[in-house]
């Protein structure tokens, strides 16, 4: 099939490469020439394990393109997918001046019948402003239909969840709609994937109430975990005892430092203002926002605890991106925790195997940042190593080099990544143990 995806961010550029790599052509439109040309090389401006080499494959086997032109892009086919951003308000809705300004372009440039579909995150009841703008600025009484289909990625295994997702949601109003996504998604449902049919206002409600569930299910974990610190308890035995109730399950139930990046915070808080402007209060998702922040809050005070003065030490950080196998550090715990470091005077030796870059455009090298390129150079004389990232180069570093290298052996583990026989040699403190 011949597909358009409009944004060329993190959802459109896995959207458009993996549809490329069930064998589509796909003609992916971005606003401005930035990276550009990188794309039409296969050079991905972000980090995401698989994505590279899936765009330089399909790049050369001529099925995946990028343009800025919008015009030739909506006319390329009649499956157009709307991918674009819909960043936080001050007033913690969603701000759809992107999604209004593409409805504008397809009204104004559809030479033909378009389903157009919603990837991006949208509040419930969005596809009928949609409709309703099309329908406000097209030219011609040219047929279209609007239809849902969230996207559920995460980042760090995003490409292996589309191309083996849990299930996939498509809400649509015509049978023509219905039958262009059972085509598009034949090589998927083939495999035995669920997809399920729904109306578009409740594809949109799904996303969001499944976001805001998963988050709510990591600051319980973290709540259990607090009072395990209090108990004497270690949460690992605990969280397993739960999550082996199929019921619960085990998937988001790791106690730590709380969520971040670029879903769940904002979604979190533009579903709690869906209720309000609905005359509802989501109080269960106010206090799974206040849990989340105060985990931070709790970290930083143990560290202050652990090592009573923090001035001129030398603290070593593994990890700054908000989760492991991703370069983005979009509400990361480890903004707020090392800003605090910073600020009582600690002099931070960082690592992290990707997002070090990006970090570095809000904390600059001085004399108080050093970044690192070597997870054990950056121990070398630490009073204490803290964690902030669960990658897996961590989990399999070697403890007793890192003793060695180290002033003082303390590790302060905001992901809880070792367990009791890994780290019998060092002052150890986990989240929740």
């Amino acid at each position: 099939m011949k597909i358009t995806v409009i944004g060329a961010g993190y959802v459109g550029l896995v959207t458009a490469a993996c549809f490329a790599e069930l064998g589509n052509h796909v003609l992916c439109a971005k606003k401005t020439e930035k990276n550009l040309e990188n794309l039409k090389k296969g050079i991905s401006p972000i980090f995401e394990p698989g994505l590279e080499e899936i765009l330089q494959r399909n790049i050369d086997e001529n099925r995946l393109h990028f343009t800025t032109n919008i015009k030739e892009a909506l006319n390329f086919s009649e499956v157009v997918f709307v991918c674009v951003g819909t960043p936080q308000s001050e007033t913690g809705e969603a701000d759809l001046s992107q999604v209004e300004e593409v409805s504008r372009e397809v009204a104004q440039n559809m030479d033909g019948y378009k389903l157009i579909i919603e990837k991006s995150t949208v509040p419930v009841n969005t596809h009928n402003w949609i409709e309703k703008t099309i329908m406000r600025y097209r030219r011609d009484a040219i047929d279209f239909d609007v239809a849902s289909n969230p996207e559920f990625l995460r980042e760090g295994s995003a490409v292996m969840d589309f191309m083996n997702p849990d299930r996939i949601v498509v809400g649509v109003k015509s049978e023509k709609a219905r039958s262009i996504f059972e085509e598009l998604y034949k090589p998927l449902t083939e495999q035995g994937i669920q997809i399920i049919f729904v109306s578009p206002a409740s594809a949109e409600l799904i996303k969001h109430a499944s976001n805001s569930f998963l988050a709510m299910k990591i600051s319980y974990i973290n709540m259990i975990g607090d009072l395990c610190e209090k108990v004497g308890v270690d949460i690992k035995s605990v969280a397993k005892g739960i999550g082996s109730d199929m019921r619960i399950g085990n998937q988001f139930f790791d106690a730590g430092i709380g969520y971040g990046g670029s879903c769940f915070p904002k979604d979190v808080k533009a579903f709690i203002k869906i209720g309000e402007n609905h005359g509802l209060n989501f109080k269960l998702l106010k206090a799974t926002e206040d849990i989340n922040f105060k985990c931070r809050e709790n970290f930083l005070e143990k560290i202050e605890n652990i090592l009573w003065i923090n001035k001129n030490k030398n603290i070593a950080i593994w990890g700054l991106a908000f989760k492991a196998n991703t370069d983005d550090i979009r509400e990361a715990p480890s903004m707020d925790i090392i800003k605090r470091l910073f600020n009582k005077g600690a002099n931070l030796k960082l690592y992290d195997p990707q997002a070090s870059k990006n970090f570095q455009k809000y904390f600059p090298e001085d004399e108080s940042i050093t970044y690192f390129k070597d997870k054990y150079e950056t121990v070398k004389q630490a009073d204490a190593l803290i964690i902030l990232t669960d990658w897996e180069e961590f989990k399999e570093a070697d403890l007793k080099i890192v003793k060695e290298l180290m002033r003082i052996p303390i590790i302060i583990d905001g992901r809880n990544i070792y367990n009791k026989e890994d780290i019998e040699d060092f002052e150890y403190y986990g989240v929740g143990r």
